[in-house]
């Protein structure tokens, strides 16, 4: 089996390919062959014995999505893209990376004339305000960024492909990631990490928005179960509606502060020192705060069930078990 990662020098792109070498194979196929590609070339996934393809390339350039699939992959991860914050900041780039780009690639997959498996990475921000208690699956996709909107549209794009039998897409809007591991991106819910993995590394962290913000989370280790589950997916199981929402965890910004106390203690929490920003707490305020996403859990989809999990995640997975003092 052949596998594309778009994204792929991304955090969850670079976990993706570290599992999917792990498991050797998806949906009992072997994986022998990996094109791995973002806008800085990737590495090369360890220990995996298969032929692999890196390359620096944006989508969104001429040739460049052409060039992605002349290998014809089976699968495609669409994971590449720019983040909240920097596509509210950059209206161009926005739609240049997150909307061009995707087309490009759903037109080179038409006219290469195959049917791979598409599954591409959405998010809730895709859903905008007023909100009910709890967004069902029949919830409008009214988006309130620029980046929700890019978003929402290439769900748009991927399900008439999909209706057109172009190829067999599936999209999964997902919650906040969190922990993120590694530096601080340009992603409006960065915070969300970063109350977390800074005071866990010993380092201050800063809140700027209210503690009474709630807002849903999953860690990375399940994001990447989201993904290799859609993958395994038929057309038959998801039905018209290739697009839904992932489950993850709701809480507030003050709980998920409690469940690192809890995991760490009360010094590790007193390194959050808020710092209010107006531009993030716009942004985050037109976000879905709590999703029901009972299509996804009844089609096999698995998240923590409590923010102390998601903590626990991110000190065995990116902290080898220990805590800064």
């Amino acid at each position: 089996m052949h596998i594309l990662i778009t994204g792929a020098a991304g955090m969850i792109g670079r976990k993706l390919s570290a599992r999917l070498v792990k498991d050797g194979q998806l949906n009992g196929k072997k994986i022998d062959r990996l094109t791995l590609i973002d806008v800085v070339a990737p590495e090369k996934p360890a220990g995996f014995i298969g032929t692999t393809d890196l390359s620096a390339s944006d989508l969104s350039s001429p040739g460049a999505a052409a060039k992605a699939i002349a290998g014809r992959p089976d699968v495609i991860f669409h994971l590449a893209g720019v983040v909240s914050g920097e596509a509210e900041t950059d209206f161009d780039k926005g739609y240049r990376v997150n909307l061009d780009g995707t087309r490009a690639l759903l037109e080179e997959i038409r006219a290469a004339g195959y049917k791979p498996k598409v599954v591409f990475t959405s998010s809730i921000a895709v859903y905008g305000a007023p909100f009910p208690a709890s967004i069902g699956d029949e919830f409008q996709l009214t988006p309130l960024t620029s980046y929700g909107t890019q978003k929402a549209i290439s769900e748009l794009l991927l399900a008439d492909y999909n209706r057109r039998g172009i190829l067999d897409g599936v999209g999964i809007r997902l919650p906040t990631i969190c922990v993120r591991p590694g530096k601080p991106n340009k992603a409006a819910s960065g915070f969300f990490s970063g109350i977390i993995r800074e005071p866990l590394a010993g380092q201050e962290a800063l809140l700027p928005v209210a503690e009474s913000v709630r807002h849903t989370h999953a860690s990375p280790r399940a994001a990447v179960g989201f993904l290799i589950h859609a993958a395994g997916l038929t057309r038959e199981q998801l039905g018209p509606r290739i697009n839904l929402a992932m489950p993850g965890v709701s809480c507030t910004v003050g709980e998920q502060i409690d469940a690192l106390r809890r995991v760490a203690g009360d010094k590790v929490a007193a390194r959050i020192r808020r710092a209010p920003d107006e531009l993030v707490q716009r942004i985050v305020s037109g976000w879905a705060e709590r999703l029901d996403a009972k299509r996804a859990r009844d089609l096999g989809f698995k998240a923590e069930t409590s923010f102390d999990d998601i903590v626990r995640a991110h000190i065995e997975d990116e902290l080898g078990g220990k805590i800064a003092n």
